[in-house]
């Protein structure tokens, strides 16, 4: 892939504050990974800590990536989806420290026709694995029609 594709901003939906990646160090048809270097003027750090319940969506916007290049990929843009599910999600810190870079993986595990994926994740640091999970996610074909259809 080119590095045009591995730009975050237009893979994923999240901006501003919300954008947490950095960058996109490696990607193919069923796996990416990322890069967050956690910092003390970011949304979610609190008394000098980003604590590691963050891991969660560090996890989601890397699986938001993967899904952006699918998209591309295929020729189409970029979709919203939604986290449905974590499971089993293990942490080895209670915190992660700041300015020390992640490097988040995701390999997706399964999809099916109506959108629902699951992903294995982990966190890496300094070669030390700093958590774990299982991330059930859904992109609907439709989401004006998925919203509408909700909201009934």
């Amino acid at each position: 892939m080119s590095d045009e594709l591995y730009e975050i901003d237009s893979l994923v939906p999240h901006a501003g504050d919300m954008s947490l990646l950095d960058r996109v160090l490696s990607a193919d048809a069923d796996s990416v990974v990322a890069e967050v270097t956690p910092r003390l003027d970011q949304l979610f750090c609190r008394d000098g800590e980003i604590g590691s319940w963050v891991g969660i969506e560090y996890m989601a916007q890397t699986i938001g990536v993967w899904a952006g290049l699918r998209a591309k990929a295929q020729g189409r843009p970029p979709k919203v989806g939604f986290l449905l599910g974590t499971r089993r999600y293990t942490a080895e810190v209670s915190s992660f420290a700041p300015d020390v870079p992640l490097q988040v993986s995701v390999t997706q595990q399964f999809i099916s026709d109506n959108g629902l994926c699951q992903f294995d994740c982990h966190i890496d640091s300094q070669g030390r694995r700093l958590a774990t999970a299982q991330l059930k996610v859904f992109e609907p074909a439709d989401i004006d029609h998925f919203i509408k259809e909700s909201s009934q």
